[in-house]
């Protein structure tokens, strides 16, 4: 197959991919916050494969919402219905996006490997904001330019220093729902 074909079959595959997305935002829209009190900053992410993940695993361990900055649509395949359930909030750049979660009193993370404290070291506050950069570029803003921001890091023991963004993603929710435990279904809009 030459390289005109592999465009041509990326290309179909992104326009399937922004009609999936696009059916589903609609959706979106009626989504409620999870029960718990923790939010996900996507910074300027690849739309394919892991944002759909990351909302697959919000879902499961009741996110309150994730937030995209920079992203104008993604693949929700992945996802598996996850953005479906968990409220999306759109941001062109990442100090919006700052100012909306100081203002309602969040306390935002950075993951860095082999920087900050360990997330099994750390308790987590109830309004944590997790932030996760870009795949191959990281986060698209200097963080000492914020100063409510705080790092934390996932440990690691491997040589390997880096973990797929979903993967992390899924370990810090984890973390956080194992620290703040169980919330009564019953309550869970209020």
């Amino acid at each position: 197959m030459g390289p005109h074909k592999v465009r041509q079959m990326m290309k179909a595959e992104r326009e399937m991919a922004k009609r999936r997305f696009r059916r589903q935002r609609n959706k979106n829209y009626l989504a409620k916050p999870g029960i718990h009190e923790c939010v996900i900053v996507l910074d300027h992410l690849k739309p394919s494969y892991n944002i759909g993940k990351i909302f697959r695993s919000a879902d499961a361990f009741g996110a309150r919402e994730i937030h995209l900055v920079g992203i104008d649509f993604f693949d929700p395949a992945p996802g598996m219905g996850g953005f479906k359930w968990v409220p999306a909030i759109f941001h062109k750049n990442f100090f919006s996006c700052y100012t909306d979660l100081i203002n309602k009193d969040y306390i935002p993370f950075i993951l860095e490997p082999g920087k900050g404290n360990s997330i099994t070291k750390t308790q987590l506050p109830h309004k944590s904001a997790f932030i996760f950069g870009h795949e191959e570029f990281g986060i698209s803003f200097e963080p000492d330019l914020f100063s409510q921001i705080r790092r934390l890091t996932i440990p690691q023991f491997g040589k390997s220093q880096s973990l797929n963004v979903s993967v992390a993603a899924s370990i810090i929710l984890y973390e956080y729902t194992r620290q703040h435990g169980k919330v009564d279904k019953k309550n869970q809009n209020s």
